[in-house]
């Protein structure tokens, strides 16, 4: 396997396909050898991967999970535009190229012991990636909140560990989760089975709203997903009064900071600046994000 450091904490490595599945909703789950990347990834980083010889830019892909012993990568997508089609065609045995892990993840506050994870649709892979890795912290309490409009892919049981009193139709977690004893709940406006009729930040509101002011000082929040969904998840923040980390999503072209492509505007101590997704974030701030009118 060929590899190379790229300024010392992106590596770039020709990866094995060790497993393609394809589930429905028209989503896969990829999983690679990348021993180097999959060591140095936390939540929240992400992989810019060349989806085929054919495609000449590589795509943006949020690591789902991180295995440093098996020294691979797993990753949830759905194949939405010529480059993510030629990638779900891929199959185990062929070798892509994996540039990775990239960006800045997530931190969780010394002072906060609660995690609420947020996920929307492709932002659910990062809330999984996050709750493997604070399980292995003591005293942190998680609770995990997925959204989709198509059926999640993943194995779904009914929850034994308790959410929220007024969230009665939400019954039903992922089992991965459940195993790991962190608290997970699923939101849908399709009519899914077992899940809150609703979009997901009306699942976090009623958590937030039956909480005792001593509880939501530990509580922090992190998120992945749409745009309308950050935002949302900001001004709940703001209402609660909890500190909030959004992982964005952007469109880019090198990922690695050199072409500009993917900025967003965001608040810094010296006023508005624009801001790189692929480096300087993605995980900001949420009041730098969506400051308060």
């Amino acid at each position: 396997m060929s590899e190379r450091a790229h300024r010392g904490t992106i590596f770039l490595e020709d990866a094995a396909i060790l497993s393609h599945e394809a589930h429905p909703g028209d989503q896969h789950v990829l999983v690679v050898r990348a021993p180097r990347a999959a060591r140095t990834a936390t939540p929240g980083t992400f992989a810019h991967l060349q989806c085929d010889a054919s495609v000449p830019l590589r795509r943006p892909l949020s690591i789902m999970r991180a295995d440093p012993q098996a020294g691979t990568l797993e990753f949830l997508y759905k194949p939405v535009g010529k480059g993510l089609a030629k990638l779900a065609a891929r199959r185990p045995g062929e070798t892509l190229s994996v540039l990775a892990p990239i960006g800045r993840g997530f931190a969780l506050a010394e002072d906060r012991e609660i995690a609420l994870g947020i996920g929307g649709g492709v932002g659910i892979p990062p809330m999984i990636f996050l709750a493997d890795r604070l399980r292995a912290r003591r005293g942190i309490r998680q609770i995990v909140l997925m959204g989709s409009e198509v059926p999640f892919p993943f194995e779904l049981v009914r929850s034994d560990l308790p959410y929220a009193a007024d969230a009665d139709d939400a019954t039903h977690a992922v089992r991965l989760l459940e195993d790991w004893a962190v608290t997970s709940r699923l939101a849908s406006n399709a009519g899914l089975p077992g899940c809150y009729r609703g979009y997901v930040t009306g699942l976090a509101r009623i958590w937030l709203a039956e909480q005792s002011p001593a509880t939501l000082a530990a509580t922090q929040v992190f998120a992945c997903g749409p745009e309308p969904m950050l935002a949302a998840v900001a001004a709940l923040a703001r209402e609660f009064e909890v500190p909030c980390q959004l992982a964005l999503e952007e469109y880019m072209a090198c990922g690695v900071g050199g072409c500009a492509g993917c900025t967003v505007r965001v608040q810094t101590p010296a006023g508005p600046a624009m801001k790189r997704v692929c480096v300087d974030g993605p995980v900001f701030d949420a009041r730098d994000v969506y400051p308060a009118a």
